[in-house]
């Protein structure tokens, strides 16, 4: 069902070029080749890049390439498209825990007295062991969308083999608790990053509260088992553009806070300064969630 088309009505009238699994596929693509960037600027701070810093950022290109062959791939033979996205996705995964891993070490004091070897300041401070996670949430969305419901909302997968699998929620359930999860990522890891600064700022609050109404609205969108009604899609509408707003407007202070006071540009500022493109999450969690509202039919009817 074409949950947009309860609220805009023209929308169910006009044939979409793409399906929802189909634009879950592509912004995981373009996601992974965003990802492979933000990691060439966050690792280019140490001045030497230690050999497995390189992995996410060689990781993130290629993966994006793949996933764009796979998508031409889909057009002939879904099957062999399916197998090439989910061996991305899963490699996808492990680069996340991975990473999320050695940035959590870096951030501990494995020597210190108990009690003291992990500490909230500390991790305030470490690099954002958060982040890397994003690889990982980009390779559950991508696996999520790569196999095929049959029927639609029923929460049965075709699998290879002739296979099914029935899961607990069905794919849109599915979208929406996953929409939820990465906007909590998101919330977190802005609240430590903005923990290094005062709370007097009051657009520091914003995407707190943003953050803390979406990641509620769209898990309750996934507990929903009834057939959702045209409120409750337009409240999630709602707080999807407000995360898009939040990462727009997120984005464009950390921007200002990197320029000098004559507004001159300064590479090293940017490389040390406000993560201009952190902010963009929220923005890149509203879209993922506008997506989940799209027709699962391959016609995008």
């Amino acid at each position: 069902m074409n949950y947009l088309a309860t609220v805009f009505p023209k929308v169910g009238r006009r044939q979409l070029p793409v399906s929802r699994d189909q634009a879950m596929l592509l912004m995981a693509a373009f996601n992974e080749i965003m990802l492979g960037l933000d990691t060439l600027l966050a690792h280019v701070l140490n001045n030497t890049i230690q050999p497995r810093e390189w992995i996410p950022i060689i990781f993130g290109p290629t993966a994006g390439v793949l996933l764009l062959v796979a998508g031409l791939i889909a057009l002939r033979n879904r099957k062999t498209a399916a197998w090439l996205a989910t061996a991305v996705f899963l490699a996808s995964i492990i680069v996340g825990v991975l990473g999320a891993y050695f940035h959590f070490v870096r951030g501990i004091l494995p020597s210190a007295p108990l009690g003291q070897r992990v500490t909230l300041q500390l991790l305030v401070w470490a690099p954002p062991f958060l982040a890397p996670f994003a690889f990982a949430g980009i390779g559950v969305l991508g696996i999520s969308a790569a196999w095929e419901e049959v029927p639609h909302d029923s929460g049965r997968l075709k699998l290879p083999f002739n296979l099914m699998v029935q899961m607990p929620y069905s794919k849109t359930r599915a979208y929406f608790f996953l929409v939820s999860l990465g906007t909590l990522v998101a919330l977190v890891s802005s609240v430590l990053d903005h923990a290094r600064h005062p709370w007097d700022n009051p657009w520091l609050w914003l995407p707190l509260v943003v953050g803390v109404f979406a990641t509620a609205v769209s898990a309750g969108m996934g507990a929903i088992s009834r057939k959702l009604t045209p409120e409750d899609v337009t409240i999630y509408i709602a707080a999807m553009v407000m995360l898009i707003v939040v990462g727009m407007v997120g984005a464009y202070f950390h921007i200002q806070a990197d320029l000098t006071s004559q507004s001159t540009i300064v590479p090293e500022r940017f490389l040390r300064g406000a993560p201009f493109m952190s902010p963009l999450l929220f923005s890149n969690m509203g879209i993922v969630g506008l997506f989940a509202l799209l027709s699962p039919e391959e016609n995008g009817r």
